[in-house]
């Protein structure tokens, strides 16, 4: 069984996905410290200058060694209304904005106070809405028994091995992070998920790859999204 073991993103990439879709299970990994400036509480889309620009969940401040599953969301700041009006930049150029907004507003409306939550949502309603059914866990749920590690690359070993996984599938950007030997010492195979990213139209005259899923959505049914994620190059 191949498993993938990520930090909670919000509406990231495709290539996040497709590790969803090209594996057998995924395990929001919401436990070690937040980064700030990183993926977990922001991401890419296209402004009015067809420039890329982030939308962002402000958060609230935390010490620096602070848990993802511990971050709160800073309420104060009216931040649905802003990522609205950045949306508002697809409305007469994209087919499926209606869509993808209502989308968008079953993740973020109401009284959302946890960012990993937020993140886990727009991951997971992000799926239902692509047609990928595939099992989720989160970590700090799980309890898992012997989950021991003693050093940053073992987490993942850990967490298949108590899983009964295989196969442990992983973005490229970690290659040189994991410790090959003591993968093959566990007899779980470790691999790199390339995602090609294929252009599509984004009429804007020209493409800007690698933005959130909820661009590419915006532009491409379903199916299509799919057959993208089915592009993709492993390595060892």
């Amino acid at each position: 069984m191949k498993i993938a073991i990520m930090q909670p993103y919000l509406f990231p990439y495709i290539g996040y996905f497709s590790l969803i879709y090209n594996t057998d299970r995924f395990v929001f990994f919401d436990t070690p410290q937040y980064i700030r400036k990183g993926w977990i509480n922001r991401n890419r889309i296209i402004s009015s200058s067809g420039e890329p620009i982030y939308f962002t969940v402000p958060t609230q401040k935390a010490a620096r060694e602070t848990a993802i599953n511990q971050i709160l969301i800073n309420n104060e700041e009216q931040w649905q209304e802003k990522l609205y009006g950045q949306l508002s930049v697809y409305k007469n150029k994209a087919p499926y904005y209606a869509k993808v907004l209502e989308l968008v507003h079953e993740v973020v409306d109401g009284e959302k106070n946890m960012i990993s939550k937020l993140a886990i949502d727009s991951v997971m309603k992000t799926c239902n809405y692509l047609g990928i059914d595939k099992p989720f866990d989160v970590f700090s749920k799980m309890n898992l028994p012997g989950v021991i590690a003693n050093a940053p690359d073992e987490w993942a070993l850990s967490i298949s091995k108590a899983l009964g996984c295989d196969t442990y599938v992983n973005p490229p950007g970690g290659m040189s992070f994991f410790d090959r030997d003591k993968y093959k010492t566990a007899g779980i195979k470790l691999q790199f998920l390339q995602q090609e990213l294929i252009p599509y139209v984004q009429k804007l005259g020209r493409f800007v790859e690698g933005l959130s899923i909820i661009d590419l959505m915006m532009f491409c049914k379903e199916d299509e999204i799919r057959g993208m994620m089915e592009h993709y190059e492993l390595s060892e």
